[in-house]
């Protein structure tokens, strides 16, 4: 049984088409003191459930409608609840690197795991290691291979290009996808110029008069992006592409993605993108669909079958 919050009910739409079966009615309501009521429409008892959540914006009203559909499905009997989050956004929070602070990367998992989820199904974190948070068994998807097959159907010779990691931690996501499409390997080195600035000191590899694939796990104002495309330019790229899984887009990144010198931005439908926002890109974003992935993965934990087989 796969149920929906409100962040992206496209998505679990899609999954429930590609797994042949209907999507869950539920309700959610939210009350003029801001309080919110969740309530299924249908039996859960013993059922296999699925909840789809995106953390994304309004981040704290997606959190609480999934905490409030965890514990709802377990008080009405349901054998096994698992929480499919496609978009974590706390996952950035993943260690304590100022005084005073908050993991709230950590503490979103605990909540997760107190409402009664038995496991976790999400996609591509920000920090790989939020999954240590978690005392219940997490499936963490990857959206290299949709992004891989993409770029692969964008540009015919995509075997001639560089895949172009923004960073130093990006160097492994970008690696995954350059053997997929077997192609070259570079990465920006970056130099903490302030406590809030970070300025590109130089490209390890070669893209001159090359395709260049920019990969990272997420867009959120593009700022950083803006400046990778452009170092890469500098540096002699002939045409840039850049591939996310997560398009998050806030304050000037529709603007910034209008204005960029790239050919395209890609990102998955992790995070619901509304139209308004493509088409205020002129043309230059696009959305990758992730439900069939998720669908075979839902399959398969339903059947007690191999998640990893999905990636080989």
């Amino acid at each position: 049984m796969v149920f929906s919050g409100q962040s992206n009910t496209a998505l679990a739409e899609k999954i429930c088409q590609h797994l042949n079966i209907p999507l869950g009615r539920s309700e959610t309501q939210k009350f003029t003191n801001d309080n919110m009521i969740v309530q299924y429409s249908e039996s859960l008892r013993e059922g296999d459930v699925f909840i789809v959540q995106s953390l994304s914006t309004p981040v704290s009203d997606a959190i609480m409608e999934l905490l409030l559909m965890i514990d709802a499905a377990k008080s009405a009997s349901a054998g096994r609840v698992t929480a499919v989050i496609p978009y974590y956004s706390y996952a950035r929070s993943d260690k304590k690197d100022a005084p005073r602070i908050s993991i709230a990367g950590r503490l979103v998992a605990d909540l997760i795991q107190a409402a009664g989820a038995d496991r976790v199904l999400t996609m591509t974190l920000h920090s790989p290691q939020v999954h240590g948070f978690f005392k219940v068994p997490v499936d963490h998807l990857s959206s290299d291979v949709v992004i891989a097959d993409h770029l692969r159907a964008r540009v015919p010779d995509a075997d001639q290009g560089v895949v172009l990691a923004p960073d130093a931690g990006s160097i492994k996501r970008a690696a995954a996808i350059s053997h997929r499409l077997n192609c070259g390997l570079a990465f920006i080195d970056k130099q903490r110029v302030s406590d809030t600035a970070v300025d590109p000191r130089a490209l390890i590899g070669d893209v001159q008069g090359k395709r260049v694939f920019i990969v990272d796990d997420e867009i959120s104002t593009a700022g950083s992006l803006v400046e990778a495309v452009n170092f890469a330019k500098r540096m002699g790229a002939l045409e840039v592409y850049v591939a996310v899984t997560h398009g998050v887009y806030t304050g000037p990144a529709v603007q910034r993605i209008r204005e960029l010198d790239a050919v395209e931005v890609a990102s998955t439908n992790t995070v619901l993108v509304p139209q308004e926002k493509v088409d205020g890109t002129d043309g230059k974003l696009s959305v990758l669909d992730v439900a069939p992935l998720f669908a075979r993965a839902i399959s398969n934990i339903h059947t007690g079958e191999s998640v990893s087989t999905l990636f080989e």
